[in-house]
């Protein structure tokens, strides 16, 4: 044995080929068929080791033919698909097929009933897929051949406690609990990383508990560790499309529908999602082009196409809001961004486009507060930088309020004439009235001037004053 020849092996691959080294001599002078198996199983090996195991698995699934063709005696065949089944469910444990190496483990196992290393390395397999009842049927049989196997009786402690933990995730799960499900199911994975049930239980609180990238992480392996997993694939895509990933949600259902193509489930939901997806580009490309009017029509079929899934309005909403700026429609688009910004607060670009909008209908004032808002957010973006530097300086050169303009009054009014247009406009511009933090806001700021233009227009030296400075 060459130095050095183990540094570096997973544990897979380390106890295969220690396994192998230890059983080989069975096999010494025999001739014949068998140059043609062990050349396939020592290349096998060598790829293995390697981390090579694509190539690893093609050379025992060649092996295993090999034997099953040659013309060597029974006890030799069957010493030959023995030792190859070790190493092959070896490369499959390495490639995450634990269902294939439990194949192949319980083939070694019929060949050789006594095999106590076989048996245990079942148990392991199956404790790590969450099987308690199959992982202590393997350890206690290890057991009963040789009651001083230590790894036995501690994977046999393991496999009593994960059943205790499942049994306490369900309970604490059915009370509604969730947070407190996920902390127990953290350590049930830690004893069974391969368990499906128990990630589609923890992906189904992260769900409840509004954690969706979670939940997709949980899922994403349970798609694979079950087959024709076409529930777990619908799940995958749908958790993506609430979160406007539609790459990743049409690649999920086309797996679902690799599986059964006439699965009605995924069928409509590939169909939702392809349509969805040619609005939105088509939505995009008439933006690129600078053709508003046509990208504000494509959004509004996005909010009709889907309604239920609040990621695809807000989008909407702001790309609308920036379309309308486009298309310098001041007021509407103030109405549309502030709808969306109310929808996503954070958002800095519908703070941008609300803020032009409101430069364009001379509000400079709350373009200004709009720009300071999104700097509190990014305060590193230099298109926003710019934008409340340039609103700032057009409301510095904003020339003086019009008290008369705001009370909607000639200049000639009385004071009777302006005492009753105030309440008028007092009363349109409480902000009491408006629900809307910005209608709240700029109403505020509006009443503040109606009542200013009120002190002033109605005392006579004021008014004068301002008169002469107007």
């Amino acid at each position: 044995m060459k130095p050095g020849r183990w540094k570096g092996l997973s544990w897979v691959q380390f106890y295969f080929s220690l396994l192998c080294v230890i059983l080989d001599f069975q096999l010494d002078g025999v001739s014949g068929d068998n140059v043609e198996i062990e050349k396939h199983r020592e290349m096998g090996r060598k790829l293995l080791e390697s981390g090579q195991l694509a190539g690893a698995l093609s050379h025992y699934h060649s092996a295993v033919g090999s034997i099953s063709s040659c013309n060597e005696m029974v006890h030799i065949k069957i010493q030959h698909l023995y030792l190859t089944y070790y190493e092959r469910a070896a490369v499959f444990l390495a490639m995450g097929k634990s269902k294939s190496a439990l194949s192949d483990l319980t083939r070694a196992i019929r060949l050789k009933p006594d095999d106590l290393i076989a048996r245990l390395q079942m148990g392991n397999i199956f404790l790590k897929m969450g099987n308690t009842q199959k992982a202590r049927e393997n350890f206690q049989a290890v057991l009963q051949r040789s009651p001083d196997q230590d790894e036995a009786r501690h994977q046999l402690m393991r496999a009593n406690e994960l059943e205790e933990l499942q049994e306490k995730a369900h309970a604490t799960h059915h009370s509604r609990d969730y947070r407190t499900t996920i902390n127990v199911l953290d350590r049930v994975l830690v004893l069974s990383p391969w368990d499906p049930e128990s990630l589609e239980l923890r992906a189904e609180c992260y769900i409840h508990l509004g954690n969706t990238r979670k939940a997709i992480q949980d899922l994403t392996p349970t798609a694979w560790l079950r087959n024709d997993n076409r529930a777990a694939f619908l799940k995958l895509s749908t958790l993506h499309y609430s979160l406007g990933e539609n790459k990743e949600s049409i690649g999920h259902v086309r797996e679902c529908l690799k599986l059964n193509q006439d699965d009605k489930k995924c069928l409509s939901h590939f169909k939702q999602v392809k349509k969805l997806i040619k609005q939105l580009d088509s939505a995009e490309e008439h933006i690129k082009e600078e053709r508003y009017q046509m990208a504000i029509s494509n959004y509004e079929s996005v909010m009709k196409t889907e309604p239920n899934v609040p990621y695809y309005t807000n989008k909407a909403k702001e790309r609308i809001c920036f379309c309308l700026v486009k298309e310098k429609m001041a007021a509407k688009a103030i109405d549309i961004c502030s709808e969306a910004h109310q929808r996503d607060p954070r958002n800095i670009n519908i703070l941008r486009d609300r803020a032009e909008a409101f430069i364009l209908n001379r509000d400079y004032g709350e373009a200004v507060e709009d720009y300071e808002e999104a700097m509190e957010f990014d305060m590193e973006n230099n298109e926003i930088r710019d934008g409340l530097k340039r609103a700032q300086e057009l409301l510095k050169f904003t020339p003086k309020k019009d008290y008369y303009k705001i009370l909607g009054v000639e200049r000639s009014a009385n004071k009777e004439e302006i005492i009753h247009a105030y309440r008028q406009q007092a009363r349109k511009w409480h902000p009491d009235k408006y629900r809307v933090d910005w209608e709240k806001r700029k109403a505020g700021k509006r009443f503040i001037d109606i009542t200013s233009a009120k002190k002033v227009l109605t005392d006579p030296e004021m008014r004068k004053k301002f008169d002469s400075e107007v």
